[in-house]
């Protein structure tokens, strides 16, 4: 998924080699059922529901529907699994982080089952999938693995005769409810840090990506972690919704839209639960007037086409300097037009359909919405006559920021080009949003660079590349886009409690 446009070249050659990786287009399938307790088990209703692949419209599987009973015993399983004297608590955290580290060569071993998985279900384009990220995922376990016994606390000088120190410990049990449009990366960014910390963990995939987390699984069970650890809840919305409302969970992170951002921020006051929430986005990625157009075309695309269009920080409002506008918007024009459409399991495909037929209904609400508020439709704006999600790739003009397409998620492959003047200007425009998750300037010079780089609201300001999102550096928005972060330490202390403690050394007349 996240890599830079200097990675791009690298891609492309791979692509011209012969031992290309090759998807499975008709994988083993994992239990349709939940993973509770390291035992797979049927939904206490008994009941299931569909997946589809995006691609074809045709039914893959059926998985075990949970319900607020499944959640229940997941929580109870995890919490069992979380006692003190537990095999997980009384374990060495070197240990722990060996296991990590197995779970992350066994992801590696099936590299390409789990990028198959999400072409499956999800209608990702395989080859991206798996250069991108899934070896991202596969990174961020081996990242929080190393640091699963480096977790320390400090000593501290205090007045009077006292020994004080601070300790990092485990939060507890921790809900990881996942977001579709990269679940086994998304997955990594939350079980990798909460299990390093020591909490055991609920997982709820959304119903539309579960296969390659149920897959994941089966290999945690493999690698030889206790019973409870890991439990794996399938089926839609509701079940993370009981998930945050367990008095039993202590921690929630979260990946997904900004009103269930919300809501879980409500419901999560009731007991004072440990959030992350990383939310959506509406990024600016800023072109400035000393660019190679033909190198910020290809930027801009990348921001954002890469995965559909849906990515909660896809730079979709791309402000362009006046001064080259016309220009860029005939390259882009052209660049759109060789953007590869098709199954997602060929390898030289671009493009493949949108997840769900609903945000596939939406992106067009917002294409119809963004002709009749007057703005330019100049490539694109239909729908794909073929079976499946697919929508045109597309790209407006003449776009004022009052629009409703430059200022709401549109979660799509909708482009929008604004004119700029002055550097003062983009930042303010750039910033009139309710959202602040990332940002994107593309350019050489130093000092328009550093003013825009302190200027920009946002957790992310990617300055010649885009989605450089690794397992050292913290990822998350602000205002709108949520709160806490993840990756490197930051990531990990969300999964911590701090605790002081103080010792009175004895003294000549004590």
């Amino acid at each position: 998924m996240f890599k830079s446009l200097r990675i791009l070249p690298k891609q492309l050659q791979i692509r011209s080699q012969s031992n290309l990786p090759q998807p499975l287009r008709n994988p083993k399938l994992p239990p349709g059922k939940l993973f509770i307790n390291n035992e797979w088990v049927d939904a206490s209703s008994g009941k299931t529901f569909t997946v589809r692949n995006p691609a074809n419209e045709q039914v893959v599987t059926e998985l075990a529907l949970a319900d607020r009973g499944d959640v229940d015993a997941a929580v109870a399983a995890a919490k069992e699994a979380f006692k003190m004297g537990s095999a997980w608590r009384t374990m060495d955290a070197s240990q722990r982080g060996f296991l990590i580290n197995k779970l992350a060569d066994l992801m590696d071993r099936d590299i390409n089952l789990l990028a198959s998985f999400e072409a499956l279900e999800c209608g990702k384009v395989f080859l991206p999938t798996l250069k991108g990220d899934i070896q991202w995922a596969i990174r961020n376990f081996r990242y929080y693995a190393g640091y699963a016994d480096k977790n320390n606390g400090a000593t501290t000088s205090v007045d009077g005769n006292f020994i004080a120190f601070s300790r990092h410990e485990p939060v507890g049990v921790v809900g990881n409810i996942v977001a579709w449009n990269f679940a086994t990366l998304i997955l990594a960014w939350k079980m990798a840090p909460s299990l390093a910390a020591g909490c055991t963990t609920v997982i709820k995939p959304s119903q539309y990506s579960s296969l390659a987390t149920l897959h994941v699984g089966e290999l945690v069970k493999e690698a030889g972690f206790p019973p409870g650890v890991v439990n794996i809840l399938t089926g839609p919305g509701k079940i993370g919704a009981s998930i945050v409302d367990h008095p039993d969970v202590d921690c929630i992170s979260f990946t997904g839209s900004t009103p269930v951002g919300k809501e879980i921020y409500r419901k999560g006051a009731d007991n004072m639960k440990r959030l992350v929430l990383e939310l959506g986005g509406k990024s600016p990625n800023i072109i400035l007037k000393d660019a190679d157009v033909d190198k910020a075309v290809e930027h801009a695309h990348f921001a954002s086409f890469h995965n559909m269009g849906q990515c909660c920080c896809a730079g979709s409002r791309t402000f362009v300097h006046e001064s080259m506008y016309d220009e860029f918007v005939e390259k882009m024009k052209r660049r759109i037009a060789n953007r590869k459409i098709g199954d997602p399991f060929d390898l030289d495909v671009d493009h493949g359909p949108q997840t769900t037929k609903e945000q596939a209904d939406i992106v067009m609400r917002y294409i119809e919405l963004g002709k009749k508020e007057g703005a330019t439709c100049e490539v694109g704006g239909n729908r794909i006559e073929r079976p499946g999600y697919y929508v045109q790739p597309t790209m407006f003009t003449n776009v004022t920021d009052n629009m409703t397409i430059a200022k709401e998620e549109i979660f799509g492959p909708v482009m929008q080009v604004l004119r700029y003047k002055t550097i003062d200007e983009v930042i303010e425009r750039a910033n009139d949003t309710e959202f602040g998750l990332a940002s994107s300037v593309f350019g050489s010079n130093i000092d328009d660079i550093n003013t825009l780089v302190q200027g920009i609201r946002a957790g992310s300001v990617w300055v010649n590349c885009y989605f450089m999102i690794t397992p050292q550096s913290p990822f998350g928005g602000y205002k709108m886009s949520g709160i806490g972060r993840e990756g490197g330490s930051y990531g990990i202390h969300a999964f911590s409690e701090m605790k002081s403690v103080y010792i009175k050394t004895p003294t000549k007349n004590s």
